[in-house]
């Protein structure tokens, strides 16, 4: 009986996620020229990236804020510049609290200290929100596998830009829904703002779907289609 009870509370405690709340380049780049987010757009994003940053506040989980830097001088990206600093909406809210880090590629992990970092906060969840989903949250979310980190990402914190190449063009909502579906198929879980929040206080894990169970219900939804 004693064993059992053990059994029980180390089930629940592999049940409740230890979560951070990763906030990727939340910088001025993105809200004007070329690289302004378009879908969700920004107007929209925004606030709820800052909503999601006071639920985590509120529930005393570890907060870390990226910035990406393609090096002094570049036309984009470049310490030194108004693009390359934080929203003033998130600078206005960070606390020594938090930890800062500069990152040099897509993947927030990559050449970073954050893996450590996380480790030492005995975190094994993290929740992505910022910029872009086509970029930067993707490789963060895939990166995470190899790490051992389950992933969340928000969909209504995130955003993405349209996209055209010599492979062809896809608008922002396209280009944002469709990875989060991908996402979700296999990297992370992918809920709204308001359900995380949900999740957070009440300390369970978000649900999430899997290669198999997408792939035969894609299937089903062409065959109704």
């Amino acid at each position: 009986m004693g064993s059992q009870r053990t059994n029980i509370r180390e089930n629940k405690t592999m049940s409740t996620p230890r979560r951070a709340l990763i906030l990727i380049d939340v910088q001025q780049q993105y809200f004007n020229g070329p690289f302004e987010i378009q879908y969700p757009p920004h107007q929209e994003s925004l606030p709820t990236i800052v909503r999601a940053v006071d639920a985590a506040t509120a529930a005393g989980i570890p907060i870390v804020v990226v910035q990406h830097s393609a090096g002094e001088g570049a036309p984009v990206f470049a310490p030194g510049t108004p693009e390359f600093e934080l929203h003033p909406e998130i600078e206005g809210r960070r606390t020594d609290a938090w930890k800062g880090l500069v990152k040099q590629y897509g993947s927030v992990y990559a050449d970073t200290d954050l893996t450590g970092w996380l480790r030492q906060q005995g975190v094994d969840t993290v929740t992505l929100v910022g910029y872009m989903t086509n970029n930067c949250v993707l490789a963060s979310a895939v990166e995470a596998e190899s790490l051992g980190f389950t992933t969340e990402v928000l969909s209504d914190a995130t955003g993405a830009v349209n996209l055209a190449n010599d492979a062809g063009f896809a608008d922002a909502k396209t280009v944002h829904t469709t990875l989060l579906t991908l996402l979700n198929s296999n990297w992370a879980a992918v809920s709204t703002t308001d359900e995380w929040a949900d999740a957070l206080h009440a300390q369970q894990s978000l649900k999430r779907s899997d290669l198999a169970s997408s792939a035969i219900a894609g299937a089903a939804a062409l065959t109704r289609a």
